[in-house]
């Protein structure tokens, strides 16, 4: 079993479903990525897809399909996507373990490169020096 960029929570694959399914017939998921901006530094981008990528990474769970940009790789790798919505705001959220801070809205954030040899040191079940 391979390594997977991300993860998606239940509700995140949900709402991926749901934008696809309210988009027409030419969509078939989202892309995430990231962009230099606002005040930390970094933003997720989350875009409909109508023609994959083939350089990009798939991620599936539950017919919900979402695809990872090769240049957001390395920054989001063990990253969880789930969605939320509250009274104040609905949105996809980030579970980034390679997010060193945010800026105080919570629109941008600071992104460090993962570190390979930690997770690969992880997957083999050793501690990471």
């Amino acid at each position: 079993m391979g390594f997977a960029v991300m993860t998606m929570t239940d509700t995140a694959a949900e709402r991926v479903k749901a934008i696809v399914g309210n988009s027409g017939s030419d969509a078939k998921g989202v892309r995430v990525g990231i962009k230099k901006g606002g005040c930390a530094g970094m933003e997720y981008t989350i875009d409909l897809v109508t023609e994959p990528n083939a350089k990009d990474d798939l991620i599936e769970r539950d017919g919900a399909r979402v695809w990872v940009e090769p240049s957001a790789v390395l920054y989001l790798l063990g990253t969880e996507m789930g969605f939320e919505m509250t009274t104040l705001r609905s949105g996809f959220t980030f579970t980034n373990p390679n997010q060193t801070s945010a800026c105080g809205c919570g629109e941008s954030v600071e992104l460090k490169p993962a570190d390979l040899a930690a997770l690969a040191a992880q997957r083999q079940g050793e501690p990471a020096h």
